[in-house]
């Protein structure tokens, strides 16, 4: 398992990344660098789509690149590091995430590799040709070298060095972090949705071998490779949902999280109050970096639970943008929802979100899906289950929310809440 399309790590020289708060910011930078050149192979990749009606040519006319791929984090290591320059040029460096790093840091070195989900998370992989892409890399100026060959989700890596726990442990699955939710929520079939609400909040649905690209803002990935199956997801996301109550704690709105749910539940609405979750700017389908984190509909009247109140709903709120996209713009029938992270546990959110999306949603008992979706996937390598049927069994749902209340009761509530969103939109200077 790894983390989501971050951290990036060379694999042979190590270099200090910037803390966490400042990140945003060279993202920002160096996004703002490849403006032009962006809008230049949109359109290129446009036109030549017109005519040859490729969905490859229809995809890359829609990729962006954004502060949540490594891609870029790569690029201003390489323009900003001298160190690390000289090692390419020494053909001295590669690179990968957390996943490569970990595996070559447990081989002793001997391993090098990455996986197809994890691959496909970066910005730099063409998931059409299953291959890296060397159009992409030109660019944006990256060595092909670099980067990392890629197998498949399970396959045979190699073992821990017998020195660091004392036995050689075989290494027989690596998988991205939503991929592997995905897996260990057992949404084998297409149609399959899950809902992750963690830090920040990722939809995600089984498109079976087909790859799906959305003008909103739903991207292509390889949810998994084994043998000669391969399954496809599309996935759109919303920053800013577990940050937004970790910050609201750190304001003492609440002692713990587990009290928020409670809070919510004692008043009749937030009273006028709306949140915009957007510290690190929003997502599909709006798609703006520069939109500002606000609250709205302040009055004298107003309490910290009305204030975590808004909170909770906005989360709610971003999930139906979510969904609706996914219904819009992905034309396969949904067959189930289940949900995962930290945040699910929060019923109040779960209840809320079923309303508004007028479905169902399966919550497990253990909410940690990625830890199992990866040992899911090691166990069948090794033969420890014999196949998905096995662990679809062993999952154990806590609890299924349903439709409560009509969508419409939320009518005015999601309306306030739109227009707050509308005036937090292109807050910071875009320069």
């Amino acid at each position: 398992m790894t983390e989501r399309r971050g951290s990036a790590a060379p694999a042979r020289r190590s270099c200090r990344n910037t803390d966490e708060s400042n990140c945003w910011s060279w993202h920002f930078n160096t996004e703002s660098n490849f403006y032009y050149v962006e809008q230049l192979f949109h359109s290129s990749c446009r036109v030549l789509h017109f005519f040859t009606r490729s969905k490859r040519l229809f995809s890359a006319s829609l990729f962006t690149f954004t502060s949540q791929q490594t891609s870029l984090r790569l690029v201003w290591i390489l323009q900003n590091l001298i160190e690390v320059r000289k090692a390419v040029e020494e053909e001295n460096c590669c690179f990968g995430t957390v996943d490569t790093w970990l595996l070559y840091k447990l081989t002793k070195g001997s391993v090098y590799a990455t996986d197809f989900s994890n691959a496909s998370t970066t910005g730099l992989f063409d998931p059409y040709k299953m291959c890296w892409s060397g159009i992409i890399t030109s660019l944006i100026s990256i060595p092909l070298s670099l980067l990392p060959p890629v197998r498949d989700t399970s396959h045979n890596f190699g073992s821990v060095d017998e020195e660091i726990f004392g036995v050689p442990i075989p290494i027989v699955a690596l998988v991205a972090d939503q991929q592997s939710a995905m897996f260990g929520e057992c949404c084998f079939q297409t149609g399959d949705v899950k809902l992750t609400m963690g830090t920040g909040t990722f939809l995600d649905i089984n498109t079976g071998n087909s790859l799906q690209q959305t003008v909103g803002g739903f991207y292509p990935l390889i949810g998994w490779k084994i043998g000669q199956e391969v399954v496809c997801l599309a996935e759109s996301n919303a920053g800013d949902t577990g940050t937004a109550i970790k910050w609201a704690q750190q304001l003492d709105l609440f002692t713990d999280a587990a009290e928020t749910e409670k809070m919510a539940k004692s008043l009749e609405d937030s009273e006028g109050v709306c949140f915009v979750p957007s510290f690190s700017g929003l997502q599909g389908p709006l798609n703006d970096p520069w939109a500002c984190a606000s609250f709205m509909g302040l009055k004298p009247s107003t309490s910290k639970y009305h204030l975590v109140r808004a909170i909770l709903e906005s989360i709610a709120f971003r999930n139906k943008q979510l969904y609706e996209m996914m219904q819009k713009e992905i034309h396969i029938p949904v067959t189930k929802i289940r949900a995962d992270g930290g945040v699910c546990k929060n019923s109040f959110i779960m209840q809320m979100t079923s309303d508004l999306i007028n479905e169902n949603i399966d919550r497990p008992a253990d909410v940690d899906m990625s830890c199992l979706g990866a040992a899911s996937l090691a166990g069948l390598a090794v033969g420890f289950w014999t196949d998905k049927e096995e662990l679809k069994k062993l999952r154990q749902s806590e609890v299924v929310f349903k439709p409560q209340k009509k969508c419409q009761e939320y009518e005015k509530s999601m309306e306030d809440w739109a227009k707050a969103v509308k005036r937090s939109m292109n807050w910071y200077n875009k320069t």
